[in-house]
């Protein structure tokens, strides 16, 4: 019996718990109130592609629901992503011709100069960033000048320094080197600021790594590279301290912002890179990441809302304040349908 007694006190005891963290998750509301990390379509930057011509808006194969447009098409896009929350755009551009040293990319008619201007006599209000990068452009496929079987890096960079001009001169918001060359951020730096732009923004690709996440990517645009791989400039996977000197070394040059590529597969990189700066911090979702989702939720096996914005809050949670993600537009019709996760 007084074994009996003592079980019956213990077993109360232990079912009025003073501390129950189930109490905060009891209704959408209780939980909207207080979640720590709240997603937002602001928080959205929308990767396009752009090429020359008028009336074309193709489907991607690689990257379902995505397209290449041209300018009149990205036009009508950019509204709809706008009527939608989305604030800013980042445009890729896709060439008529491409040669060794990739110079239809400073090309004031480039498909990115012509989206840029008809962007921000339309619509002023949009925050358009442009990828600065040659790989798009080069017959070989690679970021830089080729010798040879080598990517030279000095005589790159005032080749990235034109096309940042080019882009500055039609009015860009923001230019974003992507190529991972070694002071192409100062050296940009010093050529928007000698042209007459010294307050145009740069969002540096600082952490980039060499990821098989950018599949997809590469057939969008066709920047495979046309021999070896770009192991030798972007960052090895397997390395986190590196990602801080990078950071560190483009915000000396100049930097405003820096990025951190891929996400998903990077969070423990994006925390880091959070806590070592304070500028803002941005994190690219790529098409790798995109492609998955969408394949998985084609066949049934992922419920694609939920995934998706799990996966851009994880991002946001890590530490990004930006996050450029192919799913803006539906990530953004979904967070005004139902704030909830």
């Amino acid at each position: 019996m007084v074994f009996r007694a003592e079980k019956s006190r213990y077993t109360k005891t232990m079912t009025s718990f003073a501390v129950r963290p189930r109490r905060l998750r009891s209704s959408p509301a209780l939980r909207s109130l207080v979640r720590e990390t709240v997603l937002d379509a602001t928080d959205f930057v929308y990767p396009l592609f752009v090429r020359n011509g008028s009336g074309i808006k193709t489907p991607i194969a690689s990257l379902p629901g995505l397209f290449h447009f041209s300018p009149d098409t990205l036009l009508t896009e950019c509204e709809a992503a706008m009527g939608e929350g989305i604030r800013a755009v980042l445009l890729f551009g896709i060439p008529d011709a491409k040669d060794a040293e990739g110079s239809e990319g400073w090309s004031a008619e480039g498909a990115v100069q012509q989206s840029v201007r008809l962007l921000k006599r339309e619509l002023p209000e949009l925050l358009v960033i442009t990828d600065v990068c040659l790989c798009e452009y080069t017959d070989h496929g690679h970021c830089g000048v080729v010798s040879g079987t080598s990517v030279l890096n000095d005589p790159t960079l005032p080749l990235l320094s034109r096309v940042a001009v080019s882009h500055a001169e039609a009015g860009a918001d923001i230019v974003a080197p992507s190529d991972m060359m070694d002071g192409r951020v100062g050296a940009i730096r010093a050529a928007l600021d000698t042209e007459g732009f010294p307050d145009t923004p740069i969002l540096s690709y600082a952490a980039k790594y060499a990821s098989a996440f950018y599949g997809p990517f590469r057939d969008a645009v066709g920047s495979t590279p046309g021999f070896g791989d770009r192991r030798s400039y972007q960052m090895d996977g397997a390395n986190r301290r590196e990602a801080i000197r990078e950071v560190l070394i483009d915000i000396a040059e100049g930097a405003d912002m820096v990025m951190v590529k891929p996400a998903l597969a990077y969070l423990d990189i994006i925390r880091d890179v959070r806590e070592a700066v304070n500028v803002p911090v941005a994190a690219y979702n790529v098409s790798g990441e995109y492609a998955m989702v969408k394949v998985a939720a084609e066949r049934g096996l992922l419920d694609e809302k939920r995934t998706v914005l799990e996966a851009l809050t994880s991002i946001k949670r890590a530490g990004a304040d930006i996050i450029l993600t192919y799913h803006a537009r539906e990530a953004a019709r979904w967070l005004s349908e139902d704030a909830t996760i």
